[in-house]
């Protein structure tokens, strides 16, 4: 489903993945950790083909980072669900639209729109919320409905960016238990954080990106 082949990505001359190697199969559940500035959230960016590496080939379900036009970039992300750790809802519309929006942008039938957001809705335990705006929300219930989105169209890869990262601990156990739900039904999990208290919790594979290199890392190693 994804493979990284010597990847070398810099900013200002410094560099921030040097020759990274990754590779992932399809329903696996990921953990990418590394302190803050590691070139986690550049690896993912990566994968949404959002930042193009100076050397090295990315595959993405299908896609070659070399070959995938610009104007065929939407359709890939269509295959890919993003969670932001900072949630990047839409302020002045309510849960349902926030949610809707994914399907607006994919221009989805209008007679799919409406059942596809209730599901996704139900899904993460916020039906009874969807006429309320995201500031009338707690921390975790804005993360679901980020959540919500990013599973709306049915994706094959989720990537969450420290989707905890703001959370307090409660919360934080809510979104994981979430994500793997969502993992047991098949979609692949890759999940950037430096919450090593998660990672213990909730075990599955770990790569660590370290001085600009990725290592695989055993879990009884942290």
């Amino acid at each position: 489903m994804v493979e990284l082949n010597d990847i070398r990505v810099s900013f200002d001359g410094q560099p921030v993945l040097n020759g990274v190697n990754f590779s992932m199969r399809a329903g696996e559940f990921v953990y990418l950790v590394g302190p803050t500035g590691a070139g986690k959230s550049s690896l993912l960016r990566l994968l949404y083909m959002d930042l193009k590496p100076e050397a090295g080939t990315v595959h993405v379900s299908g896609y070659d980072g070399a070959t995938t036009r610009e104007r065929d970039i939407p359709h890939l992300r269509r295959k890919i669900g993003i969670v932001f750790q900072d949630f990047k809802l839409l302020d002045d519309r309510d849960v349902y639209e926030n949610v809707a929006f994914a399907l607006y942008v994919t221009n989805t039938r209008r007679s799919e729109i409406k059942k596809r957001i209730l599901h996704a809705l139900a899904d993460v335990g916020l039906s009874h919320k969807r006429n309320q705006m995201p500031q009338e929300l707690s921390g975790g219930e804005q993360q679901r409905v980020v959540i919500a989105r990013a599973i709306v169209n049915a994706p094959s890869l989720l990537l969450a960016d420290e989707p905890t990262g703001n959370l307090d601990p409660s919360a934080s156990a809510e979104i994981m238990e979430l994500l793997r739900k969502i993992n047991t039904r098949g979609t692949a999990v890759l999940m950037a954080t430096h919450n090593y208290e998660l990672v213990r919790r909730y075990p599955a594979r770990i790569v660590q990106l370290k001085d600009g290199k990725l290592f695989e890392v055993e879990l009884r190693e942290r």
